[in-house]
């Protein structure tokens, strides 16, 4: 079985989350040890946390002027029964437009550490969970506009299903495109969860584990035996009960609350969910994001990068994006990487059992 891990990335990729070392308590390497240890700081880490020891960087204030202070502007959750946010114009059925200025580059302080990760800072194994945010900084020196539509809801997008996990960066690609969609892309994902705000949660500065599926108990998975692709697993009677004493999804549409600046619901928790990384090379193309149901960071910005594109795991899915009707569309295919069939990583075996990260 592939170990889980996760590092940031500088700039593009994820911006800077915050540049503490931690791993999500999931996973294990083909021996079933414990995950390994994070890589090194990036450069972009190191600069922005010297930045905040001097407290004094580069690039942009934290809000335009005359802007609210971050418990201000944080956007408050949906309430149930509340009319969904949104605005489709351009886009598909099911689609929503996301457009708007956004930084690449964006600092984030951690005001406030969840109890857990204070108690067992030391550990590796337990995650950074931040509780409350500074207000975000860019560090850019130009931000760009972006807009292009998102699916509202994780695939497959149809109220009352369940998000479709055990899928790999490969099959969900091929998934996307069997619907004339794509894979999102990480600028894309970051955008669409934080907005122009640069939001760390799509909720806000706060973690909300009422308004979002997060922070759920964490269940040790059975790493004596490799769970299978989806549509395998739900055939298969081990597998099956084993994916069904792990899952802690909601059905898609059954809790609304965790609607980012866009109307997208689910960005943080649920399901993991696979990007694009444009320019790299297989099979370092995908990444995760997000968070999942677990005890882990479950934010905008950052993406577990460690995981191959043919892996898959118990909390890992997606959902597509796509170009605008008004908007040229010959931008996507390359940074896709072409096109794949549905199920090319079927029977590798060191596809994950369990994909972690977040």
């Amino acid at each position: 079985m592939e170990r889980a891990g996760w590092r940031t990335t500088a700039k593009r990729a994820t911006g800077t989350a915050l540049a503490v070392a931690a791993l999500v308590p999931l996973g294990c390497d083909r021996g079933g040890n414990a995950p390994h240890k994070t890589g090194p700081q990036t450069s972009a880490e190191r600069r922005h946390q010297r930045a905040l020891s001097s407290g004094a960087g580069p690039g942009r204030s934290p809000l335009p002027p005359g802007s609210a202070s971050p418990a201000e502007s944080a956007q408050t959750p949906l309430e149930a029964g509340s009319a969904l946010p949104g605005n489709s114009q351009g886009c598909p059925d099911g689609m929503l437009r996301v457009e708007g200025q956004y930084c690449p580059d964006v600092l984030e302080e951690c005001a406030r550490f969840h109890p857990d990760y204070v108690k067992h800072r030391n550990n590796k194994n337990i995650s950074a969970r931040c509780l409350e945010f500074r207000a975000s900084r860019c560090f850019s020196d130009r931000l760009e506009h972006l807009a292009f539509c998102m699916d509202r809801y994780e695939y497959p997008d149809k109220v009352g299903k369940s998000p479709r996990v055990l899928t790999s960066w490969l099959e969900a690609r091929a998934l996307c495109q069997r619907e004339g969609k794509r894979l999102c892309t990480e600028d894309e994902f970051n955008f669409a969860c934080e907005g122009p705000e640069m939001l760390p949660y799509a909720t806000g500065y706060k973690r909300d584990d009422k308004a979002c599926n997060i922070d759920k108990p964490y269940i040790m998975p059975d790493h004596e035996h490799r769970m299978l692709h989806y549509a395998e697993c739900q055939k298969d009677e081990r597998c099956s009960k084993e994916l069904a004493r792990l899952d802690q999804r909601h059905a898609i549409g059954s809790v609304n609350t965790c609607a980012s600046w866009a109307g997208v619901i689910d960005l943080n928790g649920n399901v993991n969910e696979w990007v694009t990384r444009p320019g790299k090379k297989s099979p370092r193309r995908g990444g995760l994001k997000g968070g999942w149901w677990g005890p882990v960071r479950n934010r905008c910005r950052p993406t577990v990068i460690f995981h191959k594109e043919f892996d898959y795991g118990y909390e890992a899915g997606f959902r597509c994006c796509n170009d605008l009707a008004d908007q040229d569309a010959g931008t996507t295919a390359e940074a896709d990487g072409g096109r794949d069939s549905l199920h090319p990583d079927a029977g590798r075996a060191n596809a994950a059992s369990a994909a972690g990260g977040g």
